[in-house]
């Protein structure tokens, strides 16, 4: 018997359909058949997303009489979460350092450093 491939949560988010599916389960369990519907591709295609999404612990499946049914496991997404966390200081430091500059110009004037051109800012009589 052939061993079952383990995916991380990064393999896993990396399709857009994966990523489709993880938003479908969001608000509720659904059965293969809900989940196909809601694309262009076979039954097959959908199951074979969903086998990487359960071995990466991002979905949990859980029979109901003849169905499975899938049902979205959002501590998986800690991983995630807690990797995107190192990178939001530099977003923070870029948003503060524009605000600053935003908040403290005192020229008057829009520069575009790339073409040195300079725009004036629009003033209440020109909009």
């Amino acid at each position: 018997m052939p061993a079952v491939q383990k995916y991380d949560v990064f393999q896993a988010i990396a399709d857009p359909s994966r990523r489709k599916i993880l938003q479908l389960l969001a608000n509720q369990e659904l059965p293969i058949t809900g989940i196909s519907q809601h694309f262009p591709m076979s039954r097959t295609a959908v199951s074979k997303h969903l086998r990487i999404l359960s071995a990466s612990n991002l979905v949990s499946v859980e029979k109901v009489g003849r169905e499975k049914r899938y049902k979205l496991q959002p501590d998986a997404l800690l991983e995630l979460k807690h990797w995107l966390s190192f990178y939001e200081q530099f977003w923070d430091n870029k948003l503060s350092m524009l605000k600053h500059l935003v908040e403290n110009d005192e020229t008057g004037e829009l520069k575009i450093v790339e073409n040195n051109e300079s725009f004036d800012k629009p003033n209440k009589e020109t909009i």
